[in-house]
């Protein structure tokens, strides 16, 4: 069932019961109001009937000629009245009372049908019968004046009583009912009109559901509760919408690591491969050519070891394993890293410039690699003879390291993917001049497990600046790394 035929349901008859109930109080309103009225004349009529020697004009007996007394003092409306003997016989001949000319009406063809207890039920309302023009009455009694045991009663139709009480229904149930008929078509008129919103909704979820993620639901604003629903799915469709592209990034990085990762290994494995091949055919080589070959089967192993352990550490990283927490002297690691750098390539200038001597907690060996990384960067891309200043200095309670070189520098294009596994800025370099692409990543993931972050920016005039920024105190708890998180902005 839907949500309108659901509010109709539920609206409709508590309108309808508020209706009734409302109509209900006006009838008995009405008719407590029309009751007493009829009392008031029958009381009227009772004492007047009862009040007036036998005989005497406009009295029961008093033969007035049906017309009844009209003066002050008479009751309203019709009254009819008789007084009774104490054994029940009529001491006059009963008339009507109040009508100024009734000589159409005669208190003897149009009289109640007066019950047989009258006489021991005095001073009490009843309903009877009538006998002529008038179907019912109401009848009151009370001891006749003057303590002659005599009973005066008097009788009010009730016919005026009932068409009005049937006119006040039947005007109720009209009414009522083209009420209820409005109320029913405003209803659905509302509810249509309030439930557009959600229809809308739901047809642009329907589009979602069959791929537009890109699309949005309205209305979106806080001024309504539909509104602040729309909000509310479109913010979550905000977060569904990057969560796959996050995925679907990741899917792509995923396998482009693995052809990546496959071609590296490949490549020395197949080397490896050839001069086993040639070694098992040519068991006759001199000595020379087979120390050629067992070097060269040793150099790839250890190349494709050096790459497998890059990985695997890349692999701790991601799935965030804590590193070694102790005092790392970042002045010692700079230093050692510059006299490093020297020693593989003598004719170049390596400066250190250190402002003061810091301390983080951290893993030494992995900071040590982020250092010869990058200084081994910076050697193989630049031209030799390039000078490159590494400096460490505190700043806003950060450790800054920045590794400067002043070669080609990288293209304002591929900064945002530098940090990328097996990413190389020049493709056309050679894997053994240009390594694998690890490098770079490996210090991405190294400072990020260190609560870090690495940026790479320009030299002052012209070469590639790569900047770690270290806190002293470390990170509050080693959390999972992801090249795209440690790429600069």
């Amino acid at each position: 069932m839907t949500l309108r035929a659901r509010l109709l349901l539920a609206l409709v008859p508590l309108f309808v019961l508020c209706l009734a109930a409302a109509d209900a109080a006006v009838y008995a309103e009405q008719q407590s109001f029309l009751y007493a009225q009829l009392q008031q004349q029958v009381q009227s009529g009772v004492r007047l009937a009862g009040g007036s020697p036998p005989g005497t004009p406009g009295s029961p007996g008093g033969g007035g000629g049906g017309g009844g007394p009209s003066g002050p003092g008479a009751p309203p409306g019709v009254v009819w009245a008789e007084v009774l003997s104490g054994t029940g016989s009529a001491v006059g001949p009963p008339e009507f009372l109040g009508v100024p000319t009734q000589d159409q009406l005669s208190a003897t063809a149009n009289h109640p049908v007066l019950p047989a207890r009258l006489a021991a039920e005095t001073g009490e309302y009843l309903t009877v019968s009538g006998v002529g023009s008038y179907s019912r009455y109401l009848v009151y009694s009370q001891p006749a004046a003057g303590g002659s045991g005599d009973i005066a009663v008097a009788a009010v139709p009730m016919d005026s009583y009932d068409a009005t009480l049937g006119h006040l229904l039947l005007l109720e149930l009209l009414v009522g009912a083209g009420v209820v008929v409005l109320l029913v078509l405003a209803t659905w008129l509302i509810v249509r009109r309030g439930l557009r919103p959600l229809e809308r909704m739901s047809q642009t979820a329907r589009a979602i559901a069959a791929g537009g993620l890109s699309r949005r639901v309205s209305p979106a604003d806080s001024t309504t509760e539909v509104g602040r629903l729309g909000l509310a799915l479109n913010s979550m469709l905000d977060q569904l919408e990057t969560a796959f592209g996050q995925r679907a990034a990741v899917e792509q990085r995923l396998r482009q690591f693995v052809a990546d990762a496959s071609h590296e290994l490949r490549t020395p494995l197949t080397s490896m491969r050839g001069y086993a091949e040639l070694l098992r055919r040519n068991r006759e080589m001199n000595p020379e050519e087979l120390e050629a070959s067992l070097n060269r089967i040793e150099a790839e192993a250890r190349r494709m070891g050096v790459l497998i352990d890059d990985l695997l550490l890349l692999a701790r990283l991601d799935q965030g394993r804590p590193l070694e927490r102790a005092p790392v002297d970042l002045e010692a690691l700079v230093t050692d890293a510059c006299n490093d750098a020297r020693v593989s390539d003598p004719d170049r200038r390596v400066t250190a410039r250190v402002t003061a001597p810091l301390v983080v907690p951290g893993d030494e060996a992995r900071l040590r690699q982020v250092l010869a990384n990058l200084l081994r960067n910076a050697v193989v891309h630049t031209a030799p003879g390039t000078p490159i200043e590494v400096g460490l200095r505190e700043q806003g309670g950060c450790v800054v390291i920045e590794v400067a070189d002043h070669g080609p520098g990288i293209p304002a294009s591929a900064r945002g993917r530098i940090f990328e596994r097996f990413h190389r800025a020049d493709p056309e370099r050679s894997r053994d001049q240009g390594g694998s692409g690890l490098g770079l990543s490996i210090v991405a993931g190294v400072v990020a497990a260190h609560g870090g972050r690495v940026r790479v920016s320009e030299t002052a005039g012209g070469g590639a600046t790569f900047r770690i920024e270290l806190p002293l105190a470390g990170p509050a708890a080693p959390a999972a790394v992801t090249p795209a998180a440690s790429a600069p902005s």
